[in-house]
């Protein structure tokens, strides 16, 4: 069961339909909405920014608009700012009536395009320029949307210990999405990833502590899926592909294995593009005799399944998309780079555009992996915390903000040298008036805190201000990061009863599950053809290399 022990309006926190609207009423803890008739109504006055709310013993509530109607207002009512909200000090006003105006929020204007016309641009064809600052609307949502993709993969792996399934994902692949809540997403997840755990990240890993486990060697990974509801590919303007790496929620220890070591990629002919060691092993390491779940790399999975649904969904416009946070930030760009450089979002001579939307994603190759993903067109936004440390490694001593970086690579063949890819969108938790001041390095790397701050983005040297009225609620679903007053535990996100049930003797038990999905029976054939194709290319350009050389 996923259903939550706490009483939340939304209890899987991650459905579609409060993001998109701006006529929802804004996140206001502490606050309901009262009843227009206790208001005496001013007859012919309206108003579509009226929010009427009263202080409440709820710890959280997400109000919704019941009315246009701008009330005259009684004596005991009074205006408050969007900063008065954040104070409450005064006892005596504690029975207060207040309206709340949304003419004061100061957000920039919707963009009025439709997004099936201008998706290319808001998936980065031109690098994101004059979208980021001020912020713009399509591409907030846009943002946020991937980014909720990626938070289903936390919401759903096992992490307990004593289960058996440890290290899996606790939902099939057909109920996925509705069971987190996101039907509305108009996505079905077609296949899930799995990597073995027997590499040099021992401390990102989730294993049982019971005997007998349903894998000695895997872990769930995350998820590709696709859109297949007609309405939502008429709203995107296109079919999206979209994959979904798992990073760590809280635990940072993985970064300690990191050892800075380059490894050549291998994916193409140039030997100098290198990516971290071990960032290589998680995608290309497989266990082919002993787990079926690790019988195919990480990165065979990918590129079977991304060549199954560009050959499935042939003519039509489509993307891919992929996302990720944390070491899955670091994923995400890594198999962008694949696809792209083994040709596999090339279709009948149509190159399908890939982006990545990474959150809090660490440094992944070298200056030479940062210039091949610009040529092959691999377009990368990163969302970084400026007070996340995360994003600064590996590459400490050599990165892409050192002046003589390339000389570094070329002349003096320095092996520690990282470069991250794409554009930064770079936030500060300190902006935001819900968060509180922690030393606790898990906040400011929190997935929920990053998708929040996006939120209240508005551009360098604007106010914060939520715009897509986003549950605040969230932000504390894995950690202790929002301020006291507003009433929300800290790590409230758990299943019903731990996903313990009763029995029909009485007795409470975790019950046996379905079939664990496991990797379709067509990956090999798909993946021979990606193999075929890409040797094909090289071939045709080593071919076209001899005629030149021979001229």
């Amino acid at each position: 069961m996923a259903s939550l022990l706490l009483p939340f309006k939304n209890p899987n926190c991650t459905t579609h339909h409060h993001r998109y609207s701006t006529a929802d009423a804004d996140y206001l803890p502490k606050y309901h909405q009262i009843a227009v008739s206790t208001c005496i109504i001013k007859p012919n006055t309206f108003s579509s920014n009226l929010i009427l709310l009263q202080r409440s013993n709820r710890p959280f509530y997400s109000a919704t608009r019941t009315a246009r109607l701008r009330p005259t207002v009684q004596s005991s009512t009074t205006f408050i700012s969007p900063d008065e909200l954040e104070d409450d000090d005064d006892e005596e006003a504690a029975e207060t009536h207040l309206v709340y105006d949304e003419d004061q929020l100061e957000v920039p204007a919707e963009d009025p395009r439709p997004l099936n016309e201008v998706w290319r641009e808001i998936q980065g064809c031109n690098d994101w320029d004059g979208l980021l600052d001020p912020m713009n609307s399509h591409l907030r949502r846009e943002i946020i949307r991937y980014g909720e993709l990626a938070q289903a993969c936390y919401d759903s792996f096992d992490f307990d210990p004593h289960s058996k399934y440890c290290g899996t994902c606790k939902y099939q692949a057909s109920e996925f999405f509705d069971r987190l809540g996101m039907a509305g997403l108009g996505y079905r997840a077609s296949r899930y990833l799995y990597a073995t755990s027997n590499i040099n990240l021992p401390n990102f890993f989730q294993h049982s502590r019971l005997s007998k486990v349903w894998s000695t060697y895997a872990n769930w990974m995350g998820y590709v899926a696709v859109v297949t509801d007609e309405a939502e590919v008429r709203r995107l303007g296109r079919r999206d592909i979209v994959i979904s790496w798992r990073g760590t929620v809280t635990y940072l220890e993985w970064i300690y294995d990191l050892k800075d070591i380059l490894h050549p990629a291998n994916f193409g002919d140039d030997p100098n593009i290198k990516i971290e060691a071990g960032f290589y092993d998680l995608y290309t390491k497989k266990e082919e005799n002993s787990c079926h779940f690790c019988s195919f790399s990480s990165r065979e999975q990918i590129l079977s399944e991304v060549k199954r649904l560009l050959d499935y969904y042939r003519g039509e416009p489509m993307s891919i998309t992929i996302t990720g946070h944390s070491l899955g930030a670091a994923l995400a760009t890594l198999s962008a780079y694949d696809i792209a450089e083994m040709g596999v979002n090339v279709v009948d001579k149509t190159t399908i555009p890939i982006t990545v939307y990474s959150f809090a994603g660490p440094r992944v190759g070298n200056l030479r992996f940062k210039e091949r993903c610009d040529e092959l067109g691999v377009k990368v936004l990163r969302v970084v915390n400026t007070h996340d440390k995360v994003p600064t490694v590996p590459g400490i001593i050599a990165n892409e903000k050192m002046q003589f970086q390339k000389y570094l690579e070329d002349v003096v063949s320095f092996p520690w040298s990282y470069a991250h890819v794409g554009v930064e969108l770079e936030l500060d938790h300190t902006e935001s008036p819900f968060l509180k001041t922690t030393i606790d390095p898990s906040c400011a790397h929190n997935l929920e805190a990053h998708i929040h701050l996006v939120d209240g983005y508005q551009g360098k040297g604007r106010k914060f201000r939520l715009a897509t009225k986003r549950d605040i609620a969230l932000v504390n679903k894995s950690c202790n990061f929002l301020k006291p007053e507003y009433g929300v535990p800290p790590c409230w996100r758990q299943d019903e009863n731990k996903g313990m049930v009763r029995s029909m003797d009485g007795r409470w038990v975790l019950p046996e599950r379905r079939i664990i999905d496991g990797h379709p029976p067509d990956t090999d054939h798909h993946l021979r053809q990606v193999l075929n194709a890409a040797n094909n290319n090289k071939s045709q350009v080593g071919s076209k290399a001899r005629l030149i050389y021979l001229y």
